[in-house]
């Protein structure tokens, strides 16, 4: 076996640092960045030209619009996979430690 797990214990020694993550947290972030794809990739929905909004066609002006949602909800998905991974042990002594030395 490559990493010479047998299945009964840790793959490597230094799987006892990766922090314990927050599924449910991790599938809404991917489902957040899959929003976008879809309404992106679903062309029926934007191949039309009405209605207008100043003067451009909707085709434009929707996936215009989606520029800023999908920054909007990647910020969100990002935010949710750093809270989902910091429910690690020990995280107070390390946030501590790193201000120990000014």
């Amino acid at each position: 076996m490559i990493s010479g797990n047998d299945g009964r214990g840790p793959a490597r020694s230094g799987d006892a640092q990766v922090p314990p993550t927050d599924k449910r947290k991790m599938l809404l972030a991917g489902v957040l960045l899959a929003i976008p794809l879809v309404a992106l990739m679903w062309v029926p929905i934007y191949a039309r030209e009405e209605p207008e909004l100043a003067g451009f066609p909707f085709f434009f002006w929707y996936q215009f619009v989606w520029v800023f949602i999908t920054s909007a909800l990647t910020w969100t998905a990002y935010r949710l996979v750093l809270s989902a991974r910091s429910t690690r042990p020990g995280a107070a002594e390390d946030s501590g430690e790193s201000g120990a030395g000014r």
